[in-house]
């Protein structure tokens, strides 16, 4: 079993950070497995796309319920800011 969904939490942004342009920032859910008493098993992760290539990035994973991507994004959105990924996302581009 494996299904994806996504959000979109940026789209046609011209932020400049750091000498790159963010412009796309997207968190995606992957249920990779079901389980009957646990639920689905997910793997999330955030995609960062700029002007210097694009990265997909680990964010989240495990048995986190039905709305784990709605949470995540929420989490990410009021607490943690784009600033945390952002710096984690250009720290491997500059290392491709």
């Amino acid at each position: 079993m494996s299904s994806e969904r996504s959000i979109i939490l940026l789209s046609n942004g011209t932020n400049e950070y750091q000498g790159y342009i963010i412009s796309h920032i997207e968190i995606r859910q992957y249920v990779q497995n079901y389980d009957h008493t646990l639920g689905e098993y997910s793997l999330i992760t955030i995609r960062i796309e700029t002007n210097k290539g694009s990265v997909e990035l680990k964010y989240d994973e495990g048995f986190r319920g039905k709305e784990a991507l709605e949470e995540a994004a929420s989490l990410i959105k009021q607490y943690t800011g784009f600033a945390g990924l952002i710096n984690r996302a250009l720290l491997e581009l500059q290392s491709i």
